[in-house]
């Protein structure tokens, strides 16, 4: 019982008070109910006094008593009270240190906890909704539960701020002013109607919000009861008389009701766009990889229960791993593909309009014409609802893994971008954008306790912390960085230009005026998503200078090292990683260096030796596929470089990292079309392949050349070639489900490949074989394989460690190395003891020895050993 009196106390309940009503209600709201309603009003504490619950003690002298807000007749927080409540609820940390106003280089804001291990269970509450008539709409209106009006919030001390505000609204008068005894009833339907549009909720609000006393025609605000004569000209950067800016109750109603309609806008057409066709474009889900590399969704809103229960989303699944991917030999039906499009940019800018109403009302000492009361005087609801309403949506959106996509809904997501600056600019807010979203994962019904015939339904909900918005918005950033330096990478290089001969001077004179030499055009579709890419990068850096002015450098720089980052270059130095004494910490300590590394810009190119002068200057690089990157240098193809673009936003942060199995890439720093990965297989063999995006990519697939072949003797699978030949169908050289132009990806090339190196017995990728699983042939092959495994991907890797791979290679092996000297043993102690046929077919001599003493596989395998062993020694 200890957890929910401490909830009732929070809600502003004395002890005494709380563990009385918990006696006789065993829910907490339904006692938080009773206590605020007065019915706990004689429960004495142990030292005598009465607190009454819903009228907390007055702070006086409040620095905020210079805005002229007292605590009104009704109970109603006053403003001394809420400034303090305001600092301490929004940076969440015990006390400033003040030194003539500012800081030292200690961060303020240590308290601000940016971990995402938190996980919160609470009891949310379900009710029948109520309607009203209301003449604005014309027909009955639904009125917002106090349920709903709280629901998505685990946090004790929002739920207190919510639940004052909702009471203090739907209940019990609203006295005038001037204290000439008079009053007027405040009613649910007043400021909780749900509209069908938010324009007629304000228009709604704007007519009630100023009432005037029936007995001595003052004029009041209804949301507060302040005089409104009283208020103008006396409060700082009043500007105009508009009366929906006139207090902080105001604010905090209008963004709780209008965030409230726009996420059942937007998740009842997330649940029409999943339902719809398959033609129809899913694009508000971000692909993820799972500890065992299966690709996974992971948006994380989705409604399981009825259409209000837009909180209470399932934990993420796991899909099929990704194949060969789109047919290429079925003519592709794209019936109503357009209209989807068409259907999806009218959803887009309907959201984007409800955003733009309601970003009004944020509070912002920016706005245009002056800030106004409540930009001022910030309700600590307002930070509660973007912390759980706009979060979700915010998460939801910044989740795609698509920039392209993003870029195409750019009247969707500008406004979002907005959303975040406006937010950050704030002192109040600004913290939000470091906090963890707490996410749902998983809800299930209370069951009711003895024969209870309540309305009331209970769920009890299970939060974890998951990214929060700034850390979300980096993910995207880093795309964006990837994307611009895949369309600007890709130019002619600029040509220092050279002191003129007087003669050449002269025929610059005599040509001028005749004729003009023209830029190459940049195409719209590749300059729309330059200009999104650069608005991406400019508002992350507008957040963080906005940060760093409301909340100091230290809380920045801490922020900043909770990030995901891409270490783009290879000169940067990493720290050493220790696996740790067991696997588990082994495991936890490769995914951690694996996501760090998996992605960077290195040099590839092969220095220049004694080149004259009338040579080409055209750089050599490490390479398969050197002369065909040689001769589309300085090449500009608008449609290539907005493909490349678009796989290097996808590639930087969507390259699978496992323990079973990884992807790492390395690109030339300044030929993003010249490519290297490394495949890790099964217990860790690592395989490289050269790959190029060539001058009609991606019209055409990828050239990919398979690597580790031991100098072109060992055929690894039947469908990695000894002479490099990779054998895919989306490559084209292989029959099947073919490259898709436009659709097609590199990620799903590398995942295909993957694939193929990650079957248990690759004597069935060859046709004819598919049937022979388990067989004597089957397992002679595996084998075979096995033996060249060690002695040219293991052994051959880490004594030539190939560039520039070479340090990814040594981690890889020395962070693995206990479980790959398991792994040995078993392979050793399953070996045919046959000779090792470099072509990877059955070998059909006699069995020499079960131990393998006789091919050399034990001497591969004991040095194989003392090597993992040297890589665990090395400091």
């Amino acid at each position: 019982m200890d957890k929910e009196v401490q909830q009732l106390v929070e809600m502003g309940a004395t002890v005494a008070q709380a563990r009385a009503a918990l006696k006789q209600y065993k829910d907490v709201m339904q006692a938080a109910e009773r206590i605020f309603d007065g019915h706990f009003d004689n429960v004495v504490d142990d030292d005598g006094d009465v607190r009454m619950a819903a009228e907390p003690t007055r702070t006086p002298g409040s620095e905020d008593d210079a805005i002229d807000v007292d605590e009104d007749d009704d109970g109603e927080l006053d403003d001394d009270d809420e400034g303090e409540d305001y600092a301490d609820y929004d940076s969440d940390y015990d006390a400033k240190p003040t030194n003539g106003g500012k800081t030292d280089a200690a961060d303020p804001y240590a308290g601000i906890f940016f971990s995402k291990d938190r996980r919160e269970e609470v009891i949310e509450v379900d009710e029948d909704s109520e309607v009203a008539f209301i003449p604005e709409a014309n027909e009955p209106v639904k009125l917002m539960t106090q349920g709903q009006w709280m629901k998505g919030c685990p946090e004790g001390g929002e739920q207190s701020f919510l639940f004052a505000l909702y009471t203090e609204l739907t209940h019990g008068p609203c006295r005038c002013p001037q204290d000439c005894g008079s009053s007027v009833t405040r009613k649910k339907s007043d400021f909780f109607a749900i509209f069908s549009d938010f324009s007629t909720y304000i228009e709604h609000i704007r007519k009630i919000v100023r009432q005037q006393c029936p007995r001595c025609q003052s004029e009041f605000c209804f949301a507060c009861g302040e005089s409104v004569s009283a208020d103008k000209g006396k409060r700082p950067g009043m500007g105009s008389d508009e009366p929906l800016f006139h207090c902080s109750n105001l604010q905090g109603v209008i963004l709780g009701v209008g965030l409230f309609m726009l996420e059942q806008m937007y998740y009842e057409q997330v649940h029409d766009s999943s339902s719809s066709s398959d033609t129809q474009p899913r694009n508000n889900k971000r692909r993820k990889v799972d500890s065992s590399g299966t690709r996974v969704s992971s948006h994380s809103s989705t409604p399981v229960d009825d259409d209000d229960d837009v909180y209470y989303a399932t934990v993420q699944g796991k899909k099929a791993k990704g194949g060969t991917g789109y047919a290429g030999d079925v003519k592709e039906d794209t019936t109503g593909q357009m209209q989807a499009l068409a259907n999806q940019k009218a959803k887009d800018e309907k959201i984007g309009n409800l955003l733009t109403s309601i970003r009004n009302y944020l509070p912002s000492l920016h706005r245009e014409g002056g800030a106004r009361t409540s930009d001022y005087l910030v309700h600590p609801t307002a930070l509660a609802h973007l912390r759980r309403r706009f979060n979700a949506i915010c998460s939801s959106l910044l989740r795609n893994d698509s920039l392209a996509d993003m870029s195409d809904r750019s009247v969707l997501y500008f406004e979002l971008l907005e959303w975040l600056e406006t937010i950050s600019n704030h002192e109040a807010l600004a913290s939000m954008m470091a906090m963890p979203i707490m996410a749902v994962v998983s809800s299930k019904e209370k069951a009711p306790e003895g024969k209870s015939t309540s309305k009331i339904r209970e769920k009890i909900i299970i939060y974890e912390g998951s990214s929060g918005p700034r850390e979300l918005l980096e993910g995207i950033a880093i795309q964006a960085q990837a994307a611009l330096k895949g369309l600007e990478g890709m130019k002619p290089a600029e040509v220092q230009e050279q002191e003129m001969t007087e003669e050449q001077k002269r025929m610059t004179n005599d040509t001028k005026g005749k004729s003009k030499e023209t830029a190459q055009p940049v195409s719209e579709e590749n300059m729309k998503l330059l200009s999104f890419c650069r608005r991406i990068l400019a508002t992350t850096n507008a957040i963080d200078r906005s940060l760093r002015e409301t909340k100091g450098d230290a809380f920045v720089d801490r922020l900043h090292a909770s990030l995901p980052k891409v270490y783009t270059s290879s000169a940067e130095e990493l720290p050493r990683v220790d696996a740790g004494a067991t696997e588990e910490s082994a495991r936890k300590a490769y995914m951690e260096w694996a996501t760090r590394v998996r992605f960077e810009y290195c040099d590839l190119t092969i220095p220049p030796e004694n080149a004259k002068p009338d040579e080409d200057q055209s750089p050599n690089y490490k390479f398969y596929y050197n002369n065909e990157a040689r001769m589309l240098a300085n090449s500009d193809i608008p449609k290539r470089s907005l493909a490349i673009a678009k796989e290097l936003a996808i590639l930087t942060t969507n390259l699978p990292v496992a323990w079973d199995s990884s992807i790492f890439l390395r690109v030339d720093e300044s030929r993003v079309d010249v490519i290297k990965a490394l495949i890790t297989g099964p217990e860790g063999t690592p395989y490289l392949f050269d790959i190029f995006l060539g001058s009609s990519y991606n019209q055409s697939p990828p050239s990919v050349k398979y690597m580790t072949t031991n100098g072109g003797k060992f055929r690894f699978n039947p469908n990695l070639y000894a002479d490099g030949k990779v054998c895919l169908s989306l490559l084209g050289t292989w029959s099947g489900p073919g490259w898709v132009a436009g659709r097609s990806t590199l990620l799903q090339v590398l995942i295909s490949i993957q694939s193929m190196i990650l079957c248990d017995e690759p004597y069935l990728n060859e046709p004819g074989w598919a049937s022979s699983g388990g067989t004597p042939q089957s397992q002679a092959y595996s084998a075979n394989i096995r033996r060249m495994v060690v002695k040219t991907a293991m052994l051959g890797n880490l004594k030539n460690a190939p560039e520039p791979f070479a340090d990814v290679i040594r981690t890889h092996f020395r962070l693995k190395a206990e479980s790959i000297k398991k792994q040995l043993d078993v392979w050793l102690a399953k070996d045919d003891g046959k000779v090792t046929s470099g072509d990877g077919g059955y070998n059909g001599m006699a069995k020499a020895d079960a131990t393998g003493s006789s091919n050399g596989f034990l001497k591969d395998i004991n040095e194989m050993k003392a090597m993992l062993t040297q890589l665990q020694e090395t400091k």
